[in-house]
C-alpha cells in the first residue's frame, strides 16, 4: 500500500473542491481525507493502490470543473500514518 499528502493551491476552496475529491478518491478505493487550510490551500492525504495514488495526483492538478488548481505539492508518506477506512472531508 502506498500513501501520499498533497497540498493543493489556487481557486480550490468554495468550489467543491473537497467534495469532489472525496468522490475520486472513494471511486479509487483509497482511505484518507482532503480539508481546507487557513492559508487557502487544500491538503489531500491518501492511502491505496500506487496507481489509484497516482490517478488522484492527475485528477487533483485538474480539479472540479470550478476550480483553477495552480500547484500540486507531494509529498510520500507511510501508509500506516495514514487512518483506515472511508475517505473524509473536514
Amino acid at each position: 500500500m502506498a500513501a501520499a499528502r498533497f497540498l493543493v493551491s489556487g481557486k480550490v476552496q468554495g468550489v467543491f473542491f473537497r467534495a469532489s475529491t472525496r468522490e475520486q478518491a472513494r471511486r479509487l478505493g483509497l482511505c484518507g481525507h482532503a480539508r481546507n487550510l487557513p492559508d487557502g490551500q487544500v491538503e489531500v492525504v491518501a492511502a491505496g493502490t500506487d496507481e489509484a495514488i497516482d490517478a488522484l495526483a492527475q485528477w487533483l492538478h485538474v480539479g472540479p470543473a470550478n476550480a483553477r488548481v495552480e500547484v500540486v505539492h507531494r509529498e510520500e508518506l507511510d501508509a500506516a500514518a495514514v487512518e483506515a477506512g472511508d475517505f473524509t472531508t473536514d
